[in-house]
């Protein structure tokens, strides 16, 4: 099944005004917004949708509180669609929608959707650090920070974190049914999960949880490098968000990470530089802790500048 990732995530919310001007203060460009909801893009055009919680169209949530109503994935052709619809079918109800895509549910209660996808091809330079004894370069004279009034947008939906009741069957459906592979696990926790048509770390990672827990963690976009996801992590905070997690790196997937706290009754986060695997890859084992899951985390702090008689940690008595 060549699924190619995340294409669309949608929320049913009580306050869509407030989750569109977070949405839009992240960084996502607003396409047919109204006061009942609208689209909010990526540069790719993947998105995050947002629509009133009564909006009688929205599919059902896996669990009571939980705001996303369904996970809208790409696939490379219309075959693969159609092979998906039929392997579906062998077991539940599947829709094909007006636009061509479907919809089904899967073994955790979660929405999910299947259209080929609609990602933007675009063409723009990542981050390039110039590292002595390196063959990859920034061109002489190119900057490497970012001025304070240079745009910094999220450039594709990356991943999404499910807690669910029972993560072996969770697994065993994406593994069995819909052909994603295990690139790491965290023991007696869940996989991350590859799709097919993807050399990303992970689009899905599964969290066995309590029955009271079930529904999302977090989602996140990707962002052009390390400097760019902190400089917009940066605003994000200046403009009145709350850090949950972050900044930091962390190991399994490599993915330099922000959390926020959102209005979707989950985190959202910011990441940058995830890992690249083919089926070549022999997926890590480790135990969840501090020391595996990060190379370090940093502490967020206001601007300052040292200078005379201003202690060297910044700090006043």
């Amino acid at each position: 099944m060549r699924i190619t990732g995340l294409e669309t995530l949608l929320f049913g919310l009580d306050d869509v005004a407030g989750a569109a001007r977070y949405l839009t203060d992240y960084g996502l460009e607003p396409a047919r917004v109204s006061e009942t909801g609208g689209r909010f893009e990526a540069i790719d055009g993947t998105a995050v949708v947002i629509a009133h919680q009564g909006d009688p169209r929205l599919p059902a949530p896996p669990a009571p509180g939980c705001r996303l109503r369904k996970t809208v994935m790409g696939v490379a052709e219309a075959s693969v669609l159609d092979a998906i619809e039929a392997e579906l079918r062998r077991d539940r109800e599947v829709k094909r929608l007006p636009d061509g895509s479907i919809e089904s549910v899967d073994d955790s209660g979660f929405a999910i959707g299947f259209q080929v996808s609609i990602r933007k091809p675009f063409s723009l330079a990542g981050e390039i650090s110039n590292a002595p004894g390196g063959s990859v370069f920034r061109p002489v004279n190119h900057l490497g920070a970012i001025g304070p009034d240079a745009a910094v947008r999220p450039r594709s939906l990356s991943h999404i974190v499910y807690f669910v009741p029972d993560v072996l069957k969770a697994e065993a459906f994406y593994v069995n049914r819909l052909g994603f592979r295990c690139t790491d696990r965290f023991a007696n926790v869940g996989p991350f999960l590859q799709p097919g048509g993807s050399l990303d770390h992970h689009s899905h990672f599964l969290i066995g949880a309590p029955p009271f827990m079930h529904g999302v963690e977090h989602f996140t976009f990707h962002f052009g490098g390390p400097t760019a996801m902190m400089t917009n992590g940066y605003r994000f905070i200046d403009k009145g968000y709350q850090a949950f997690w972050g900044p930091g790196r962390h190991i399994l997937g490599s993915n330099w990470f922000w959390y926020f706290n959102s209005p979707f009754a989950c985190h959202m986060e910011m990441d940058a530089d995830m890992d690249l695997h083919d089926a070549s890859w022999t997926p890590r084992v480790v135990d969840l802790k501090a020391d595996n899951s990060q190379t370090f985390l940093l502490k967020f702090r206001k601007k300052w500048m040292p200078g005379p008689g201003i202690p060297e940690n910044g700090d006043y008595a």
